[in-house]
Formats: structure tokens, sequence, C-alpha cells
């Protein structure tokens, strides 16, 4: 019986020392195989920049119109800045108009005189607060939106910078007859794209 439990220890350490042997050459294979893969991919970086859309977005979203400078659309800037600065101000206005018609509805619901008392009644005033709230509201959302849009556009812009728009693109659609399963003649359409 001791024979038999000494070939199977035998057995079993040279099929663990196989298995381990397998074990270190696939380690040392992936391991040398990376190590040359990033050696290429360091050198294509090195010879192509790659303009990064997170960089960019990062950049709108520190300060509106940075990432649009970053992808040098130098001319988005001012359209960038007029959407958020003129969606900005009138919500500023707004808000003091709101303002000026909550302090006449709070003068005249504790009995003082207001600006505009004898023009409009209290319901009408609180009409007038309704709408100044809700165009100032109206404003601010749309301030957050086009700041998002600026961001939105930042990324996309960068992800497109390397986008091929020469001549060489073309799309050429003209009728196609052949039918290639029953070799009889079928009219349809064929579109073609060419890269």
């Amino acid at each position: 019986m001791n024979i038999y439990l000494h070939n199977f220890r035998d057995t079993t350490k040279s099929l663990v020392r196989k298995l381990l042997t397998y074990i270190i050459l696939i380690l040392i294979f992936v391991f040398l195989s990376n190590i040359t893969k990033s050696q290429i991919d360091t050198i294509n970086q090195e010879s192509v920049k790659i303009h990064s859309p997170q960089k960019a977005m990062i950049y709108s979203a520190v300060l509106p119109g940075l990432g649009q400078i970053y992808n040098k659309k130098y001319w988005k800037l001012p359209i960038v800045y007029a959407g958020i600065g003129a969606f900005t101000y009138f919500s500023i206005d707004f808000h003091k108009e709101f303002k000026r018609y909550k302090n006449a509805y709070l003068a005249r619901v504790n009995g003082e005189s207001d600006e505009f008392f004898g023009l409009l009644g209290e319901e009408a005033l609180v009409n007038e607060m309704d709408r100044w709230v809700r165009n100032r509201d109206l404003c601010i959302a749309g301030a957050v939106l086009f700041y998002f849009m600026n961001l939105i556009d930042a990324s996309v812009d960068a992800y497109l910078m390397d986008f091929d728009v020469s001549d060489n693109l073309s799309i050429r659609l003209f009728p196609n007859e052949n039918n290639y399963f029953t070799k009889t003649p079928v009219f349809g359409a064929k579109l073609t794209f060419k890269f």
C-alpha cells in the first residue's frame, strides 16, 4: 500500500510542477505582451496628440466656454456667454419685479399703502407675483440648460476633432439590377459609402 501512495505522490508532484510551469510561462507571456503593447501605445501617443473629450468637458464645467477654447472653437465663446448671461440677467430682473409686487402685497395685507394702490387689487398682485416667479424660474432653467449644452458641445466637439471631413467622403446612390441569389434581374437601389 505504501508503494501505491508513494507513486501517487510522485505523480501529483509532477502534475503540479507542470501546471505551475505552464502558469508561469503564461504569466510571462502576458506580461511581456503588455510591455510591448504599452511601448507601441507610447510611441503612437507621442506621434499623435489625442484630443480628450473628458478634459474639454471638465474645462467647460469649471468655466463655461473654456472647453470651446480647448477645442479651438473660439467663435462659440460669445454664444456661450451671451446665452448664459442673457438668461441670468433676465432671471435677476424678473426676481426684482417679483420682490416689488411681493412687497406691495405684504404692505397691502398689513394695511399700509403701496405703489399699486388703486391700480391693482390683492388678487391681481398675487397673479403678478406668480407671473414674475414663473418667468424667473424659466430663465433659471434656461441658464442651466445653456450651461449643460455648453458641456455637451465641448465634449462632442472634442470627440469629433479628428473626424475626417475631407472631400474624399462620399455617398453614391444608383440602381441595382442584379439579384445575387437567383441571378434574375431585380430592380432596387444600392447605397455605397466610401471612407
